[in-house]
């Protein structure tokens, strides 16, 4: 099929009705109340406070510490969702009223994550909505349209959705870390300078394992000296801290930033999305088609073929509104009186090990940990089904990373692999890792640093747990009767 492509010059004006008298298109962000109402960290979310059953028969306020995997939404988040469903409409192309609301309020998101990001919504750069980060990357993997010998280099720090997607597509350098879970500029600049030269430099703004923050202008500035573009992993970094403004592409989730509505966001150069073949294809993409031929249109549009999530994009740009009327300072502030608390109160109990840099290392309010004697998972299960906590456990979807962290040697790492495969994960390696966010208070922290302890001090449980070796998780067991938390 031959494909080329067209100019696309539409733009999305507010009717007259929305400009003469009203103050604002639903769910673009005018309300009168969610405009005022600023965040002061800790702020609540919705959903905190939640009574949940402990094995003692008390019921606890759930404490979430695992906002590294997904967060709770801002109150102005759901609020502006309400606002706008009564407006929910196919956008774009749309003659009809509602249509024309609903296309006004998803491009004035497209546009905040522009200015989110530190770009001008008339500039040079475009904003594709998609799922979330893994998505965004996969996608600019695609479009990239790297060969089978190129290069990308990238870290062993990454996550996941970080290392795979290039493993599709072409060869990777990777950049290793110490002891400690870091890596310098000598040694990303030492990958950079090999040969072939890198097509792209993919890295993390922020440790989804460790919460250590890689200092990311400097490694931008690096790569562009070397030449090298720089896709940046911001799905840890975008609640907590500004956008690095001079990378070359941006990719980070909404459900990590309080607006957990299934919509994410990829930035980068349009030249990148205006030649060849998107990554997805379908309805939206195109502005002609015959049965041997296809016309595509103008990126972004032709990045998001299919109905769009609108509900999504209208929830990122609540949250959005919400972390910039807090602002990055007071965020920031927050962030280093919890990050100090947790990491250093759990160094300082006996049996504990901290992965990753020293407590007075500048990082994310998270941490991962182990317990000398205590399978991780079971640390995880004690701390839910005895004290109410809600952490994650295990490898977090960044196996080499967490590998070196736990200082795993090679026959190890073989045999564990062996077991898995043979389908039992009993004793796959692991950590048990705490997350805190812009809603969580110093007693919340001292709360979690409480039953650490007990835990590590040998406090026993008040009944036995079963471990699934299919899963490698812990339930606890009453009577006899086994207590399986709900999926």
């Amino acid at each position: 099929m031959r494909s080329a492509a067209t100019h696309h010059c539409t733009t999305y004006a507010l009717p007259a009705a929305w400009t003469d008298g009203v103050s604002h298109t639903p769910g673009s962000g005018g309300t009168a109340g969610s405009r005022r109402r600023s965040t002061i960290p800790p702020g609540r979310l919705v959903g905190d406070g939640l009574p949940v059953p402990c094995l003692d028969g008390e019921q606890r306020p759930y404490l979430n510490l695992d906002t590294a995997a997904s967060t709770n939404a801002l109150p102005a988040v759901p609020e502006r969702v309400r606002e706008f469903l009564p407006w929910y409409s196919s956008v774009h192309r749309g003659a009809g009223y509602k249509s024309q609301q609903a296309t006004a309020a998803y491009e004035q998101a497209r546009a905040a994550a522009l200015r989110f990001a530190g770009r001008r919504p008339d500039g040079d750069d475009v904003a594709v909505i998609c799922r979330n980060t893994t998505d965004a990357i996969n996608h600019l993997a695609y479009r990239l349209r790297l060969q089978p010998e190129d290069v990308v280099v990238t870290t062993v720090v990454e996550h996941h959705a970080n290392l795979l997607p290039w493993a599709r597509v072409c060869r990777r350098r990777f950049v290793e870390c110490g002891p400690d879970g870091t890596f310098d500029l000598q040694a990303v600049g030492d990958a950079l300078r090999g040969r072939p030269r890198p097509r792209l430099f993919a890295v993390t703004a922020a440790s989804n394992v460790s919460g250590w923050l890689p200092p990311i202008n400097d490694l931008i500035a690096t790569a562009h000296e070397h030449g090298v573009p720089v896709l940046v992993d911001a799905a840890q970094l975008a609640a907590h801290r500004a956008l690095p403004p001079a990378a070359d592409y941006l990719a980070w989730s909404g459900h990590k930033m309080y607006a957990p509505f299934g919509a994410g966001i990829l930035i980068g150069p349009r030249a990148t999305f205006a030649a060849g073949e998107p990554f997805l294809v379908g309805g939206g993409a195109v502005d002609l088609v015959d049965l041997d031929e296809v016309v595509w249109t103008h990126p972004p549009e032709r990045e998001e073929a299919g109905s769009p999530n609108v509900i999504g994009a209208v929830a990122l740009h609540a949250a959005i509104d919400q972390l910039e009327l807090t602002g990055w300072p007071a965020i920031a502030a927050h962030d280093d009186r919890l990050a100090r608390q947790l990491r250093g109160g759990l160094a300082r109990i006996d049996n504990v090990r901290l992965l990753g840099p020293e407590p007075d290392v500048d990082t994310l309010p998270l941490a991962a940990f182990t317990i000398d004697g205590v399978p991780h998972a079971l640390v995880a299960a004690r701390l839910s089904a005895e004290h109410g906590i809600g952490v994650r456990h295990g490898c977090f979807c960044a196996h080499p990373y967490l590998v070196r962290l736990l200082g795993l040697t090679t026959a190890e790492i073989a045999a564990h692999r062996r077991a898995v495969r043979a389908g039992d994960r009993r004793n796959v390696p692991g950590a048990v890792r705490a997350s805190a966010g812009i809603n969580t208070p110093a007693e919340d922290i001292d709360r979690f640093l409480e039953a650490v302890s007990a835990i590590a001090g040998g406090q026993p449980s008040t009944v036995a747990y079963w471990q699934d070796s299919c899963t490698g998780d812990y339930w606890p067991q009453r009577d006899n009767k086994l207590e399986r938390k709900a999926a």
